[in-house]
């Protein structure tokens, strides 16, 4: 494994930005999650470490080697597609070993079975080495994708939203299974993912990214508790976070025009709170409940005790308990 550190990187694709002067060092055994929408710019950012796509201006540097100029060949690089993208007319194992048997490797035989065999026990699909691609479930080709590069070693790994096409299910029980692995092998990868669940479970830091500009980059507590902007808070929480005029609870701080309230920011008073609010309709999730509030037009949803009696048309008190604040730009500012 080896560092990864992208230096001030811009890519335009016809009169497009699609990434601005974009640093980033992801460090030697270090999972690192790019989060954000569709069209922020985190494919792109995966193609140039690549070499994929070739940047307009600055650097990128693997294991302290300038390899800007230098074709996907010889960057050392292994990469996950979101589309499994596997051989459908070869067994696991010669999908597995495919990169191993090129010529520019030439891994002996012995080394390339060994090799697959390690990796299919690591990702538990070794009873399904001699099984055609198209034999296998869609949690089973995933895992054929990853091994796939798991088998190069190569200096960093870079995956594009793996886990997207699976079900809610496999999803969950394939982060347990990525994270894992990483942890065993030691793994630097470079991930990319709409999802923020993906990104908090997994990734030592999250890059939050948009419209090609990486916002902000920091541990996912530091990311959660103390996000820099809007943006960046509204990303990250499940439920999101409510954003609310200033002016409706006292205590703002100066330049303040935004309040913004987390699930645990609000709590429902037993007398008088805050504010007042409407009960408009209550999401029963078992341990939990999501209470869907109207505070003055406004919808604003945080948690409830599952057993609490709430119904549609009641009147509950809110208290606000520390929550963040933003100024007219949606730039974070002090309480």
């Amino acid at each position: 494994m080896a560092e990864v550190e992208i230096r001030a990187v811009s890519k335009t694709f016809k009169g497009v930005r699609a990434i601005s002067d974009l640093s980033l060092k992801v460090g030697n055994g270090e999972f690192v999650a790019l989060l954000g929408p569709t069209g922020a710019g985190k494919t792109t950012t995966l193609r140039l470490v690549a070499g994929l796509e070739m940047p307009d201006s600055g650097s990128i540097r693997i294991d302290g080697r300038d390899v800007t100029g230098e074709a996907p060949a010889d960057r050392d690089v292994a990469f996950v597609f979101q589309q499994y993208s596997l051989y459908p007319h070869l067994t696991v194992f010669e999908n597995m070993a495919f990169a191993l048997r090129a010529p520019i490797r030439r891994v002996p035989e012995a080394e390339i079975r060994r090799k697959v065999e390690e990796v299919a026990r690591l990702l538990h699909i070794e009873s399904k080495l001699q099984n055609k691609a198209t034999q296998l479930s869609g949690g089973q080709m995933q895992r054929v994708a990853i091994g796939r590069a798991l088998v190069r070693s190569p200096s960093i790994y870079l995956m594009d939203e793996p886990l997207s096409s699976l079900d809610a299910k496999l999803r969950g029980e394939m982060r347990l299974e990525l994270k894992r692995i990483q942890t065993v092998l030691g793994a630097t990868i470079l991930y990319v993912t709409h999802d923020q669940t993906e990104a908090m479970t997994m990734a030592s830091r999250i890059g939050v990214i948009e419209a090609g500009q990486l916002m902000q980059i920091g541990t996912p507590r530091e990311i959660y508790e103390n996000p820099v902007n809007a943006h960046v808070a509204a990303r990250l929480g499940q439920p999101a976070i409510n954003f609310l005029p200033a002016d409706i609870f006292a205590g703002a701080p100066r330049g303040a025009k935004t309040i913004g309230a987390r699930t645990e920011h609000l709590t429902i008073a037993r007398g008088s709170g805050d504010v007042s609010a409407t009960v408009r309709r209550i999401e029963h999730l078992g341990d939990q409940s999501h209470l869907h509030l109207d505070l003055g037009g406004r919808p604003v949803v945080t948690l409830a005790n599952p057993e609490a009696t709430l119904g549609a048309g009641d009147i509950v008190s809110l208290c606000l308990n520390d929550p963040l604040f933003f100024d007219a730009t949606g730039r974070r500012i002090a309480a």
